[in-house]
């Protein structure tokens, strides 16, 4: 890909409308980024290049029409911006991603790239607006764009399908969430080979959330470390936190605080790598407060 034509052209609107570097950079990215987007240095993201087109004045299809982005990388883009934003939890920022692309017709005239809108909004639906009977609908919205039950399901309906499922956990239908969790560890016994390695640490990790709920303890530790284990023989971090966060939890719940501790004090250390305070301030006070407990029955 020729990265210099899309940088040449966004230096010249930035000419004609009258910007420099710094002032086109402001509130999107830094001005060494700029310099380098507009000499084909690198290619901006499917964020950046929104926020660009916005403070220059043209809509966004203005370069799908002169040829300069390719159109599958800009929806590959936007679906790795949606994914990184949904596991740091920045459901604002998702939905703004959603409402610009809800324009786009590279997204409104093709199901499966419309599909990757729908499941978000109903993310964001059900966490932030709180309306859980709205997300559900929306979520089953986006399953129905593709879902075809003589076809094998596909990463992205799995995908769905747990959202589904902890939809229904925070409504408190824990019977129901572990049957859709079902569904899918049902499919993923016929898939080969995951491409998105997280389809399956999310499973057994709301699974094990479920079992907790049901007192079922024992069994929720034994879904976390086998989530740790495909974790490790994988090689990635996705939900290595969470994970030894929930033994902890059950541990706890069991009043098993000595053997709790160093699930928590690993999981506290992984949040914080992650720069996440919130649950790293969370844990810590919760390590405090068991350290407490245990000096008191002893």
């Amino acid at each position: 890909m020729d990265y210099s034509v899309i940088g040449k052209k966004i230096k010249e609107l930035r000419k004609i409308v009258g910007l420099t570097q710094g002032e086109l950079a402001n509130g999107i990215c830094t001005q060494a980024l700029i310099s380098r987007i507009e000499k084909g240095d690198i290619y901006p993201s499917a964020t950046s290049i929104y926020q660009i087109s916005k403070k220059l004045g043209v809509d966004v299809n203005y370069f799908f029409e002169i040829g300069m982005t390719p159109r599958l990388d800009y929806v590959k883009e936007v679906e790795r911006q949606l994914k990184k934003l949904r596991v740091k939890l920045k459901y604002d920022e998702i939905i703004e991603i959603v409402k610009t692309e809800e324009k786009n017709p590279l997204f409104i005239k093709d199901d499966s790239n419309l599909q990757l809108l729908y499941w978000h909004k109903g993310i964001y639906v059900n966490e932030v607006e709180q309306d859980k009977e709205e997300a559900l609908l929306i979520l089953e919205k986006a399953l129905s764009l593709t879902y075809n039950k003589k076809k094998a399901m596909s990463e992205r309906e799995m995908n769905i399908l747990i959202s589904t499922g902890i939809l229904e956990f925070s409504r408190g239908h824990y019977e129901r969430a572990l049957e859709i969790y079902q569904s899918v560890n049902e499919c993923l016994a016929y898939s080969d080979q995951l491409s998105d390695k997280s389809i399956k640490t999310r499973l057994l990790y709301n699974t094990a959330r479920v079992l907790t709920r049901l007192g079922k303890y024992r069994e929720s530790v034994q879904y976390c470390e086998e989530g740790i284990r495909w974790i490790i023989e994988e090689e990635t971090l996705y939900g290595f936190a969470q994970l030894n966060y929930h033994i902890g939890y059950n541990l706890e719940l069991e009043e098993n605080y000595q053997e709790a501790l160093p699930f928590l004090t690993k999981a506290a250390m992984l949040f914080e790598i992650q720069f996440n305070t919130k649950l790293t301030t969370f844990i810590e006070e919760k390590i405090e407060n068991l350290k407490e407990k245990m000096d008191v029955m002893s």
